[in-house]
């Protein structure tokens, strides 16, 4: 058996999934399409650089992540049909997408997660080193929100899946009860969720372009991490948080039902009441840390 993945090049989460795959899969991966025996299209939006023959003539499995049923208009379903008619079996992170993937398409559908690398992410036990080296005060309470918020085309526009505006309501909230909270975010499009905490005079520290040892340092150094997000495949921040043993809690979305407490989900309705339980969710991480949570997916593509 040899696998070919497509790739993506948009220095997004699924590159650097990409990338781990191929490292520790080199047994069978092949950087060859017409050398491969299975198609692995792990970024279904860029299908369309692969070329038909070899979609034709081998076997095809889609990875679908999150779909935005009020953005499934005219164009978006033919895409997906005409893809359709080479996949063979989809590939899903989330339940939830599963049940959203099974309107539109009659093919198999398989849920595995996405790994997390532990030698990546782990926990840190020097908090008040850590905040040191990045100059983040020793007695602020500190709320991570490391995912893009803005939309790529208007910077100052909502990016309404990720739920910014949520993720404002709830920090406004809990700054009325510990006046030392201050926000930190890491990566680009962070403009909306800037604008916000300054026009309600909540301090924020901003790392734009942060490597991996210091986004794990950061991890270790929050209070909570808060996902507010209304549609998300993964999102991946819930595993790294789960492994790092960081606080989290998250609305119901991806696979927040997979790795974290009950107690830890909320609704807009209800986020007043949770709580973050670490040792919950870094009991339901372990299953997916490297090699372990390569096991699946390989399984996945041999049968």
């Amino acid at each position: 058996m040899t696998v070919f993945l497509n790739q993506l090049k948009e220095d997004w989460v699924v590159d650097r999934l990409r990338n781990e795959w191929v490292t520790h899969n080199k047994d069978i991966y092949t950087s060859s399409p017409r050398k491969a025996n299975i198609i692995w299209i792990i970024a279904p939006w860029l299908w369309k650089n692969i070329k038909l023959k070899h979609l034709n003539n081998k076997k095809v499995i889609c990875s679908i992540y999150h779909i935005e049923e009020f953005k499934m208009d005219d164009d978006y379903l033919s895409d997906f049909y005409e893809r359709d008619q080479y996949v063979d079996e989809y590939h899903v992170i989330s339940k939830k997408t599963e049940e959203q993937l099974k309107k539109l398409t009659n093919k198999k559908i398989t849920h595995i997660p996405f790994w997390i690398n532990q030698n990546i992410f782990y926990e840190i036990n020097t908090k008040d080193s850590i905040r040191k080296k990045f100059n983040l005060p020793d007695d602020s309470f500190l709320v991570g929100s490391f995912q893009r918020d803005s939309e790529g085309n208007n910077p100052n526009k909502a990016k309404y899946i990720k739920g910014p505006d949520q993720f404002i309501e709830i920090v406004r909230y809990l700054k009325t009860i510990n006046k030392n909270l201050e926000v930190v975010l890491t990566g680009k499009r962070r403009d909306y969720i800037v604008s916000e905490l300054k026009k309600y005079n909540i301090g924020y520290y901003i790392f734009e372009m942060t490597d991996f040892e210091s986004l794990n340092e950061i991890y270790n150094c929050i209070d909570l991490y808060i996902v507010a997000s209304r549609i998300e495949g993964g999102p991946q921040a819930i595993m790294e948080c789960a492994i790092t043993k960081t606080p989290i809690i998250s609305t119901d979305v991806g696979i927040a039902s997979e790795i974290l407490s009950p107690k830890s989900i909320f609704n807009m309705s209800n986020f007043k009441n949770a709580n973050p339980d670490t040792e919950y969710a870094y009991r339901n991480s372990l299953r997916f840390t490297i090699p372990e949570g390569f096991k699946e997916y390989r399984e996945l593509l041999e049968h």
